[in-house]
């Protein structure tokens, strides 16, 4: 069985999936520091889903990477979970 690491090294040899990898990058960090945010809060997704006046399965669907977050929708979730959104380019 191979391990994460050689497997993300092979698949990423692939030009295609390296391009499409970088693409989904900024994505995926924006969602995995919304979950640490929420976890660090000790909220659940139903609590912060309360939160936003909306369903747990709405928040859920963002937190998988299923939907797009909006700059918008960003800074509701940031509010909701005592943070704020800071933006790097470069």
């Amino acid at each position: 069985m191979k391990s994460w690491k050689t497997l993300k090294k092979q698949l990423l040899s692939n030009k295609g999936v390296a391009k499409e990898y970088r693409r989904l990058t900024p994505r995926y960090q924006a969602v995995s520091q919304l979950i640490e945010a929420r976890r660090k809060l000790g909220y659940t997704q139903n609590q912060l889903a309360q939160k936003l006046k909306t369903q747990q399965s709405a928040v859920a669907r963002f937190e998988s990477g299923e939907e797009n977050l909006t700059l918008d929708l960003l800074e509701k979730f940031a509010a909701a979970l005592k943070s704020k959104v800071t933006i790097l380019i470069g």
